[in-house]
């Protein structure tokens, strides 16, 4: 028999492998819209995007880890019978949605200020019918550790939309300009815009449904009215729980329509915003992979004796590394900005700002992880629902002033806010000794080192590169003796124990 622990290191390794590359794939998408589209469009598709990552935990009610609960007891013993049912309910539910959408779809585009296309209306709404129904799939997947299909599958739907997107962008402008009466013009417009990255996303979904048929038969549409409510009372909750957390991400794109600065250009501010969020996804991915990793091994090392001490010297670890990650892209801006497109390299200036939102999240997922190990996970509600506050109060105040620099800032409060609630609780519930001295000085050297930077002369290019990897080694070397020191005096203390008489 396997060992349970290896297994779930490797199943963990493949399904962040899956996630990361989706998020990679995402983020090289980012130089062909900003070269392509212009600032509105861009703002357009994230718009929606906004929607629909919003309206996927709605639909989706919490189903997926309703399953998982109900398929292990042993009373139902019966998995096929859970799946099945909760299939039925949201295939049932996002037929009602998109037929709702698609029978109001003119009226819906015309109030979102889009009027004459309303297929767009349409896409979203069986973008959001077929993704719904296959993360019910997925979770049957996850639930028979079936995580090399799982991953398959979904690498084959991301290179499938980017294929789709390289296609529409790149190829078929030219080829709708000489084959008028093409069918594809029934889908998509003639000259390239917000359309075409709506439909990359519907085709990868339809892509990954074909995939997933086999899958699909496997399940009977049946519906058990007595485990249908069963479910929905386990799972509703799971979804309420988990919307402010989403809210929490994206209610600043979609608040920028209502609150932004200049009222006529809140599509392209909203496209230049995210041009910039999107170089900061570099630190993002890098959570995203220590979260991975660091959520299991956590978990695995509750009952070691030492384990609370581990945790601590994790989190500075950690916090020295994400500075330095936040140094790299800081001090060396222009030149990865280059991958944008001229129009929006102004949203650079918003970059260090949510590169330290992600430090910062990062940072509260390590002292999170007390509810989690002490089972006191109610308390993630409140703390995600304080963020969420924090994020609305921030934005409604700041960004009739100040555009998109107040969606950025939002973010860092409602991190730091979660931050001190979640430690303040964990003091209280489950301490764990960090060395906050030693964090903040990493934090404090990242950001002195960053903000000494924008004082340096226009240079050419070399000495430029020159001066920002010196500056960069003034970080790394003082960072690299503590370390060394910290672990000297460690070793110091195992080799000469003290005893108490």
């Amino acid at each position: 028999m396997a060992n349970p622990l290896k297994q779930l290191a490797g199943e963990t390794a493949i399904y962040g492998l899956s996630t990361i590359l989706a998020r990679v794939v995402n983020f090289l998408l980012v130089p062909l819209y900003t070269a392509i589209l212009s600032r509105s469009d861009y703002g357009v598709v994230t718009e929606f995007l906004s929607y629909i990552a919003i309206l996927q935990v709605v639909l989706a009610l919490g189903l997926e880890t309703g399953c998982f609960r109900y398929a292990t007891i042993k009373e139902i013993n019966n998995s096929p019978k859970v799946f099945s049912t909760a299939f039925s309910i949201v295939f049932i539910l996002c037929a009602v949605f998109y037929i709702c959408v698609s029978s109001f779809s003119g009226g819906i585009s015309t109030a979102l200020g889009y009027e004459g296309n309303g297929r767009v209306i349409k896409y979203v709404g069986l973008i959001l019918w077929i993704d719904t129904i296959t993360a019910i799939i997925f979770a049957r997947l996850r639930y028979e550790h079936k995580a090399i299909k799982f991953a398959i599958i979904k690498t084959l739907k991301i290179f499938t939309e980017l294929g789709v997107n390289l296609m529409l962008y790149l190829l078929f402008p030219k080829f709708a300009a000489s084959h008028p009466d093409s069918w594809m013009l029934n889908f998509v417009s003639a000259t390239p815009d917000y359309t075409y990255a709506i439909f990359a996303i519907l085709v990868s979904c339809l892509v990954c449904l074909l995939l997933l048929l086999p899958e699909v038969h496997r399940l009977h549409f049946h519906l058990d009215k007595e485990l249908a409510k069963s479910l929905l009372i386990y799972s509703l909750p799971l979804m309420i729980a988990g919307l402010p957390g989403v809210l929490n991400d994206f209610m600043d794109r979609i608040l920028m329509r209502f609150l932004n600065a200049d009222p006529e250009l809140w599509r392209a501010d909203l496209g230049v915003y995210q041009a910039g969020v999107k170089i900061a996804v570099i630190m993002s991915l890098f959570v995203q992979m220590f979260r991975y990793a660091a959520e299991p091994f956590f978990f695995q090392r509750e009952k070691d004796k030492d384990n609370k001490a581990l945790y601590a010297q994790v989190m500075s670890y950690f916090v020295a590394f994400c500075m330095f990650g936040f140094l790299v892209v800081t001090l060396y801006l222009d030149e990865i900005g280059l991958i944008l497109g001229r129009n929006f390299r102004e949203g650079l200036a918003i970059t260090p700002i949510m590169l330290m939102a992600y430090v910062l999240l990062g940072m509260q997922f390590n002292i999170s992880m007390w509810y989690k190990l002490s089972g006191k996970t109610g308390y993630a509600v409140w703390i995600t629902l304080a963020g969420l506050v924090v994020t609305l109060a921030i934005n409604i105040i700041f960004m009739p002033r100040f555009s998109y620099y107040a969606a950025a800032w939002g973010h860092v409060a409602s991190y730091v806010v979660m931050m001190a609630i979640s430690l303040w609780l964990g003091n209280k519930y489950y301490p764990i000794p960090y060395n906050w001295v030693q964090i903040f000085l990493c934090i404090l050297l990242g950001l002195g080192i960053y903000i000494g930077s924008l004082f340096v002369p226009e240079l050419s290019l070399w000495p430029k590169l020159g001066v920002q990897t010196l500056l960069l080694l003034c970080y790394l070397v003082p960072v690299a003796i503590s370390v060394l020191y910290y672990r000297r005096i460690k070793l110091k203390a195992s080799n000469h124990p003290t005893y108490e008489s």
